[in-house]
């Protein structure tokens, strides 16, 4: 499979979708399941595991690193994503309410929380999962570079950041934002729009997609608009020989930022499937027939 290599840090590269593990605690899994879904993956070409910290109430990095643990080689063929800044109530804390919380002491004790839980002793990437109003851009960035040069994180970006919000944290900081994950769908194609994907062209930062199929709405979802994708995928079957989930996907690879689509199914036949569109491309018209379904309208 293809990966994306970093133009701004070429030690860094991603496998051309990943595998979103934000529901990993929902999958039923023994050790061992999760153990085989990984080695499958990897095998199929998916390298790239992306988590964070408040995952399944903090849980789905233990999960995940209790399957590294039974087989720790496999740890070197994949690269594993993490977040932290936000802190949500849970089983796990007494906060009082959900809260944004980017200041290097937090930063560094996440981190070495998703050391200890993962059970390794590097995160190939640490992004910032939600821009923080309070956010010191001098104190975080600080901390980032101190994180890279002491071998605890390869590789730093952001999520859900706007491009004035890029802008202001890679002002302070040496490293490069490598990746900003954001939204992305044809339910949720804002960004090809509001000039973020845009933006990540022309700084040349890899667009992470999270919830490709708008999670799931696309294929089962009651509004307007998904009503009329699914419509125009119907439509477009026998012509391009693509079932819904991989027209979905393959609309996403189409456009030229080079986005990472983030799947989230524990299903493997699923993501087989899915995979399957990488060998192919969406005819140009085709992509915009299902965009004007998406919008509701032709373009200009």
């Amino acid at each position: 499979m293809q990966r994306i290599q970093s133009a701004l840090n070429h030690d860094f590269s991603l496998s051309r979708v990943a595998m979103g593990l934000w529901r990993l605690d929902g999958w039923g899994m023994d050790p061992r399941q999760r153990l085989g879904l990984a080695t499958e993956l990897l095998d199929l070409g998916v390298t790239t595991f992306d988590l964070a910290d408040i995952y399944g109430d903090y849980q789905c990095e233990s999960l995940f690193g209790e399957a590294l643990r039974l087989q720790p080689s496999i740890r070197e063929r994949m690269e594993i994503v993490s977040k932290c800044g936000i802190k949500l109530c849970g089983s796990s804390n007494d906060y009082r309410l959900n809260h944004y919380d980017s200041s290097a002491g937090h930063v560094r004790r996440s981190v070495d929380s998703s050391l200890h839980k993962l059970g390794t002793d590097y995160l190939d990437l640490l992004l910032l999962h939600r821009p923080d109003p309070l956010m010191d851009a001098d104190e975080l960035a600080g901390a980032l570079d101190a994180l890279i040069q002491a071998g605890k994180v390869r590789a730093v970006g952001v999520s859900n950041f706007l491009p004035h919000q890029v802008e202001l944290l890679q002002s302070r900081l040496t490293a490069p934002l490598v990746v900003n994950q954001i939204e992305v769908s044809l339910l949720h194609n804002e960004p090809m729009f509001d000039g973020q994907l845009d933006y990540c062209q022309r700084e040349k930062i890899i667009p992470m997609a999270w919830s490709p199929f708008a999670g799931g709405d696309l294929f089962t979802g009651g509004a307007e608009a998904a009503a009329r994708v699914r419509s125009c995928m119907e439509s477009l079957h026998g012509e391009l020989g693509l079932d819904a989930q991989q027209m979905a996907l393959c609309w996403l690879l189409r456009h030229p930022s080079r986005m990472i689509p983030v799947l989230g199914s524990g299903n493997l036949v699923r993501l087989k499937g899915a995979l399957e569109a990488m060998e192919k491309e969406i005819p140009l018209e085709a992509w915009f027939l299902l965009l004007k379904a998406a919008r509701g309208r032709d373009v200009d």
